[in-house]
């Protein structure tokens, strides 16, 4: 398995292979339909207790709200440059009307949207108290729901819109909460329609004892209590044993092609049909908030799925974007730059600051992207030989980095530095000047060529500021043009006298003369 390692029943996805995966990105169309609910947020400071109750006191400050259910999953794939259909059951309420207002802003389709009579909108308000304006908690929630099944005619009303939007799908997500909406009939009658219509179904389970309305799904995302409630058997945190056995009898009884068994920092465990069960694990993260972790993971596996992503690979994605999710506070959705960025970041934990351009280019492509500050970052661009690195070097490379976020240093190859200098350069090797130019807090990434000038790098990175040194002057430049034939510009930085490796390499051999 190209790319895959697989001991003691885990395997690990290779970190570039999933790189170019997100970098190819394209977008599909994918249907959601579930339990749509709003979650609102009271926030206030909750530092003092009741005078007559021993119950503590939230002041108000602010108040929100964010979409959740399924609602939630529609956002995140939004995030994930997908086009979405959500399709559910709303009160005709405010709270339907905030809901089906945050749909449309994140560009949802919402015609598949039902306004019921018969119910309100399903609303958690959450109560968060900070401590003198800090550490939010939630103290307690209020739940505002009919979770009784939806009346037969809007059942059929809701299955003849997912018909029609089933045409031309990539994927059909079901989001069950156990709410009503996808009830037994309902819900056998979805996974038949859209496999008959060759529509993958892809299936986050409600907390419920029997999953058999969920037979002939493609694949279900349960975690580990769902799982363990589902299949009446128990498990602990640390047994591998008791895993495999429910997601074995998940696979068996329901007759789905995956099962990805969410575990929460152990990552999930992936069993398929005729292969067995393994662990893909993710990386430790600080959970500040699980809320919307399985609706990210049910968003990423079906919209990997759909662009052609292994199961190993959409779940090792399904666990980067939970961990990112985790990470805040309350329902976030997990933008697909945000989770580039995240596998950058392993891979560049496993590299060091050392690049080829075809490493360096999706990476640069991934920070000039606009985040939601609205802020994208200036990639600088320098080169040299960087042969005995000094102070004058130092310096330089301090200036340049000031003029942008992301300083880029090409550095001359061996050879590329004989045929400028000499047979008697460089002094120090390639490997050393890497390794002493990765340590300057004032270098992001280095990358090496091997001609005599630095074009071709030019060219493919297109940096916003070019940099370079006395004694260049702006005609001098190589590359200047081309960095200002697109908008950006070319920088000199200034030069600390007397200080170069030529000077140093002759007071050394001036010593040294007899």
């Amino acid at each position: 398995m190209s790319g895959r390692t697989r001991q003691n029943n885990r395997l690990t996805v290779d970190t570039d292979e999933l790189i170019r995966l997100v970098d190819a990105w394209q977008p599909c169309k994918i249907v959601v339909v579930g339990d749509f609910m709003l979650d609102r947020y009271v926030y206030g400071n909750a530092d003092r207790l009741s005078p007559d109750a021993p119950v503590p006191v939230l002041t108000v400050e602010d108040r929100r709200h964010n979409a959740g259910g399924a609602a939630s999953v529609c956002l995140n794939l939004r995030a994930l440059n997908c086009k979405v259909t959500a399709m559910g059951v709303v009160g005709r309420d405010d709270a339907g009307r905030e809901l089906k207002t945050a749909l449309k802003t994140a560009g949802c389709d919402t015609t598949g949207m039902i306004t019921a009579t018969d119910r309100p909108t399903t609303v958690k308000e959450n109560f968060v108290g900070l401590a003198q304006h800090r550490h939010p908690q939630k103290m307690f929630r209020v739940d505002d729901e009919v979770s009784a099944p939806v009346p037969p005619a809007t059942r059929a009303k809701l299955l003849a819109k997912v018909r029609q939007a089933l045409r031309g799908a990539g994927a059909l997500c079901l989001e069950d909460y156990n709410k009503g909406v996808l009830g037994d009939t309902l819900c056998r009658k979805l996974i038949a329609m859209a496999r008959a219509m060759r529509v993958p179904v892809f299936v986050d389970p409600a907390a419920i004892e029997d999953y058999g309305k969920y037979r002939g799904a493609t694949c279900i995302t349960p975690n580990r209590t769902e799982a363990s409630t589902a299949t009446g058997m128990s498990t602990n945190r640390t047994a591998i044993a008791p895993l495999r056995d429910m997601a074995g009898a998940l696979l068996r009884d329901l007759h789905v092609d995956a099962v990805v068994l969410t575990l929460d920092k152990q990552g999930a465990m992936l069993a398929r049909k005729r292969c067995p069960p393994v662990i893909v694990p993710t990386q430790a993260r600080a959970v500040y908030d699980v809320t919307g972790a399985g609706d990210m993971v049910l968003a990423m596996i079906a919209a990997a799925r759909v662009r052609g992503a292994t199961y190993e690979q959409a779940t090792a994605l399904a666990n980067v974007a939970a961990g990112l999710e985790v990470e805040r506070f309350g329902v976030v959705p997990i933008e697909l730059g945000q989770v580039l960025l995240a596998l950058l970041d392993r891979r560049g934990e496993a590299l060091g600051k050392l690049r080829t351009v075809d490493q360096l280019l999706p990476e640069l492509t991934a920070h000039r992207r606009i985040d939601e500050q609205g802020n994208t970052k200036h990639v600088v661009f320098t080169n040299g030989c960087f042969d005995i690195l000094h102070a004058g070097h130092v310096r330089f490379l301090r200036q340049a980095r000031q003029q942008g976020d992301l300083l880029v240093v090409a550095i001359n190859s061996d050879r590329s530095i004989r045929r400028i200098k000499g047979a008697d350069r460089p002094i120090n090797r390639l490997a050393d000047r890497i390794m002493v130019l990765s340590e300057l807090e004032s270098v992001d990434y280095v990358v090496v060529f091997d001609e005599d000038t630095p074009m071709r790098l030019l060219r493919a990175i297109r940096p916003d500021v070019l940099v370079k040194g006395a004694p260049y002057t702006r005609k001098t430049v190589i590359g200047a043009d081309l960095v200002e034939s697109y908008g950006g510009r070319v920088y000199l930085a200034r030069h600390i006298k007397g200080k170069s490796t030529t000077n140093i390499i002759d007071r050394i051999a001036h010593r040294r003369a007899p």
